[in-house]
């Protein structure tokens, strides 16, 4: 048997409201600053494109 382990994945809040939108996979493998990652998205909740940033805990 198997077994099952959790993907690591990444929240992105908006930049403007501060809401959890997307959540991304992080990539593996890779070395991936995660402060770094602050891709534009679509907020549905500001109805516009607003850049996200990766939300802390």
């Amino acid at each position: 048997m198997s077994t099952r382990t959790k993907k690591p994945y990444i929240k992105l809040e908006c930049g403007e409201c501060e809401k959890t939108n997307y959540y991304i996979q992080k990539p593996k493998g890779k070395a991936v600053e995660i402060e770094d990652l602050k891709p534009s998205k679509f907020c549905k909740h500001c109805k516009k494109h607003t850049d996200h940033k990766p939300k802390v805990k």
